[in-house]
């Protein structure tokens, strides 16, 4: 099996050379790695480069764009970028972070993960950041999600899902559309990703609306929204969030804003989580 990295990276200096690092070593390379360098101001572009020097697999794209760092969007037109440098010789598309360390045996799991069920169409591991010099489990999404900093999928689910959106709630919906056509996400807990800038660093103000904002696109409705809502803000110890979250779902409904699925994927969507919040009250 091949897998392709694509990597969004704006200002990892700090990081990329870990992340290229954790993937040189990987058990089994990716045939191809294609770090897109998003109007990086540092030397970003310049630590992919001397990785390249020795690792023909590894190359830079270069593209301009805002440096407003909003949730989704940007991230994922970066990816879009890179993903249209490379060819179809793949059975596995990867979008990577660029600030995390993957242990050695990272890929050669993943692959078994798809090698040994053709109905899985998402596979990855687990999210742990440092605190008080121990790498903890960042615990800000359900066991079962694969968080967006590093998502596999097969090359046939990601075609069938359509590419990934350029919109916050892309690492949600991209599974949801997994199950609506029959596929499997799957997650392994041995696997521990070091995660090594929290995530949501970066974000601005004006992006707290849309996490409320991302929950009316993927179809939730207002029940859903409520309940998702106080989780996120009780897991992110921050309850005023709440309010946010539920003040930018109203503002995206009365601007009619398009939805990321269609109705029937939207209803699908709405009787999937219903019945996940059922599961863990009963």
């Amino acid at each position: 099996m091949n897998y392709y990295i694509i990597i969004p990276a704006y200002n990892e200096e700090a990081f990329i050379g870990l992340t290229l690092q954790s993937l040189v070593s990987q058990t089994v390379l990716p045939k191809k790695v294609v770090v897109v360098n998003d109007n990086s101001t540092d030397n970003t572009a310049k630590i992919v480069l001397d990785y390249a020097k020795n690792n023909p697999f590894i190359t830079l794209v270069n593209k301009s764009s805002s440096a407003v760092h909003l949730p989704g969007s940007k991230v994922i037109q970066a990816f879009h970028k890179g993903f249209e440098t490379i060819d179809d010789q793949y059975d596995i598309i990867v979008k990577l972070d660029g600030d995390l360390i993957l242990p050695n045996n990272y890929f050669e799991t993943i692959l078994d993960i798809f090698k040994k069920d053709s109905q899985v169409g998402m596979a990855g591991g687990f999210a742990y950041v440092e605190k008080n010099g121990e790498w903890i489990l960042e615990n800000l999404t359900d066991k079962d999600h694969i968080r967006g900093a590093f998502k596999a999928y097969r090359k046939e689910c990601f075609l069938q899902i359509g590419n990934l959106k350029p919109a916050m709630g892309w690492d949600t919906v991209d599974e949801l559309l997994s199950k609506f056509y029959g596929w499997k996400v799957v997650t392994d807990a041995s696997l521990i990703v070091k995660h090594l800038k929290p995530t949501g660093a970066n974000y601005n103000k004006a992006a707290r609306y849309k996490q409320g904002e991302s929950f009316y696109t993927l179809g939730y409705g207002f029940l859903i929204t409520t309940i998702s809502s106080a989780k996120l803000a009780m897991m992110k110890k921050k309850p005023l969030l709440f309010l946010d979250y539920i003040k930018g779902f109203w503002k995206a409904k009365s601007a009619n804003m398009p939805l990321l699925v269609t109705k029937e994927q939207a209803k699908f969507i709405r009787n999937y989580r219903l019945q996940k919040m059922k599961e863990k009250i009963f």
